[in-house]
């Protein structure tokens, strides 16, 4: 994702100072990233770093490092922040000792639900694509391979919901949008290939002026949705030249004058997290245009 992410100036152009103000804006002295109240938060604080990497931004990478070291092997934090001090130290380039890493990968492997994937919380039955996706994310993060994969592959198969789409529970009638992006790419990233409906099952989400809605039950596009279907969408080798417009558009609309992003029409706030998506979906929409 990062790696698309840094094609975002190419399309940001002057703006991209804006942009990157915006980020440095909201990172506080303590070496984390400000949350929407303003306080430090390890889940902001990495969209903050990757949103600083991808603009081709010197990082605060001493101030952050010690921001990330207080939070130890993850005594205390649940799985989804787990996974991003792990990203963090990616971002960083600075690895936890092997001792740590262990650790740390013991506090994910707790989450490891009895279908064989990974749930966000402990001691659950079914896994969530949002959780196999983070999972694979920490321990490439931490320079590990992931084990019994087949486990997390059967985890996604009874995710697959009514209509072709992935939920992040079994037996749903109607597939949500970042989930069947997140398992598109927990596929690819377990070498195998999406079924063909599961890109047109996205291409259906866009709208004609931009953006891609959350599930059919939501009538208003995001910029999560969009930046995770584009995404799952270049991966799978689909064509995306007609989206490119409307979808820049889109993009543009939620953008503010102080640099950072909305994450929908309806949001007052902007922050580090959508920030960064915006950067992904402008990288791929950047991408196509190249």
């Amino acid at each position: 994702m990062l790696q698309v992410a840094r094609l975002a100036p190419t399309q940001l152009g002057e703006s991209r100072e804006l942009v990157a103000g915006f980020l440095r804006g909201h990172f506080n002295p303590d070496g984390g990233f400000q949350d929407r109240t303003g306080a430090s938060d390890l889940y902001y604080t990495v969209f903050g770093l990757d949103g600083l990497v991808a603009l081709h931004e010197e990082l605060p990478v001493d101030l952050s490092a010690a921001y990330l070291d207080r939070f130890g092997d993850g005594a205390g934090l649940d799985f989804v922040h787990v996974c991003c001090l792990a990203r963090g130290w990616a971002a960083l380039q600075r690895r936890p000792d092997s001792a740590r890493i262990e650790r740390l990968l013991g506090r994910i492997e707790e989450c490891r639900s009895e279908d064989g994937g990974y749930a966000t919380t402990r001691g659950a039955e079914f896994g969530s694509a949002y959780g196999a996706f983070l999972a694979i994310g920490a321990y490439q993060d931490l320079g590990r391979t992931i084990p019994a994969s087949e486990g997390i592959l059967t985890s996604l198969e009874g995710l697959r919901a009514t209509d072709g789409g992935f939920g992040n529970h079994p037996r749903l009638p109607t597939g949500i949008t970042t989930a069947t992006a997140a398992a598109v790419m927990v596929l690819r990233q377990l070498d195998r290939q999406p079924e063909r409906e599961v890109g047109m099952w996205l291409l259906e989400r866009c709208q004609p002026r931009g953006g891609f809605l959350a599930s059919t039950n939501i009538p208003m596009p995001d910029l999560l949705s969009t930046a995770t279907a584009l995404h799952a969408l270049a991966a799978m080798h689909v064509p995306l030249g007609g989206l490119v417009e409307p979808c820049l558009d889109f993009v543009d609309s939620l953008w503010t004058n102080r640099g950072g992003f909305f994450g929908t029409w309806a949001d007052e706030t902007a922050d580090c997290e959508y920030t960064y998506y915006a950067l992904l979906a402008l990288g791929h929409l950047s991408l196509v245009q190249s």
